[in-house]
């Protein structure tokens, strides 16, 4: 592949900054199994008090988060309310059934997030014959729903038409930060509503690898029997912890850096030929925009744009993403934007 000048193909893709390396560099460490590394336990402290929950644990990442957390609150047979596109059900191989036997229903949300009505009309009577519904999950922001953001209020809503039908409420929280950075909102007022929320430390905030779950002592207590069975428990974790606290302290804010790089971007893009996408609907650092009028499929337009040193992720055959994130700034998107006015205008 050419050496690639603006990668945009996901958040992933960012790079521990020289602070953030100077800090693991520097952690203090310990056996993270035994509940010994320093850097780990702070880390842990950390995200439980942003999230106003009692404890946390640290994980390898968010898809461990999400399936402890679905291991924890399902029996065999048990259902799962998500949306249809949702990253269990897309992106995480089958994890819920294989893992914990659970039945995923996607719901058909607007740009990845559903209503009440529809978490009430999904709640399964209970009867021998039918799956139990045990869990509502939701993905804030929606990937799949373009990193659209859900507004609190929402959340409240869906939250507790489950809680009144007892079931349990989880928030995949892979890019929480990203959403409260946008909404305006604390993490932990979406917290509130979820008996376990989790978040991404190797997305927006810019680590090489880690998410941290939050709930109860004692769901936290049965997460960490889950993660020992899933081979999550480390050892001298704090060196990739370290970099968890460093993020925390100086790579939230700056967010919002992302979002109006994304928003630059799909402005630029929005009128070129053949690329549709609708510019409102951009909230914080995804781009999805469909390129079916350019004659190309979405995979040549994505080799194209390699063969010119830009990277853009192809969803579908006709859909494309465009991630921004910190180590792409005003120039990049912009130079983005130039080579994929040049590859639709041939």
């Amino acid at each position: 592949m050419p050496a690639l000048k603006v990668d945009l193909y996901s958040d992933t893709a960012s790079k521990p900054t020289a602070g953030m390396r100077k800090a693991m560099a520097e952690a203090e460490v310990g056996d993270e199994q035994m509940n010994e590394d320093p850097s780990v336990n702070r880390l842990c402290a950390r995200v439980a008090e942003l999230l106003g929950k009692p404890a946390a644990v640290f994980m390898p990442s968010g898809t461990m988060c999400n399936q402890v957390a679905f291991r924890v609150w399902c029996q065999p047979g048990d259902e799962i309310l998500m949306d249809r596109q949702a990253h269990p059900i897309s992106s995480e191989a089958g994890g819920p059934a294989a893992l914990s036997g659970a039945l995923c229903t996607g719901l058909d949300g607007e740009r990845g997030m559903f209503d009440a009505a529809q978490v009430k009309a999904a709640i399964r009577i209970r009867r021998r014959h039918n799956p139990r519904t045990a869990v509502l999950s939701v993905e804030n922001t929606a990937n799949r729903g373009g990193g659209s953001v859900w507004p609190l209020a929402k959340v409240a809503e869906v939250t507790a038409v489950a809680r009144e039908a007892g079931l349990k409420t989880h928030m995949d929280g892979a890019r929480l930060l990203n959403a409260t950075v946008a909404a305006g909102v604390a993490p932990k007022d979406y917290a509130r509503h979820f008996d376990s929320i989790w978040v991404d430390l190797s997305k927006g905030l810019g680590c090489p690898v880690g998410a941290v779950l939050a709930g109860d002592a004692e769901f936290i207590d049965h997460s960490w029997r889950y993660k020992q069975q899933l081979g999550g428990a480390m050892r001298q974790a704090g060196v990739i912890a370290a970099a968890g606290l460093y993020a925390l302290d100086h790579h939230i804010d700056r967010l919002a850096e992302d979002h109006a790089n994304a928003k630059h971007f799909a402005s630029a893009i929005a009128q070129l030929p053949g690329i549709k996408l609708d510019v409102s609907q951009i909230e914080t650092n995804m781009i999805y925009f469909d390129v079916a009028g350019t004659g190309m499929t979405a995979f040549e337009v994505r080799d194209k744009l390699i063969a010119k040193g830009v990277r853009i992720g192809a969803s579908t055959e006709r859909l494309m993403r465009a991630c921004t994130h910190l180590d792409v700034g005003r120039a990049d998107v912009e130079l983005a934007a130039r080579t994929l006015r040049e590859v639709v205008a041939r």
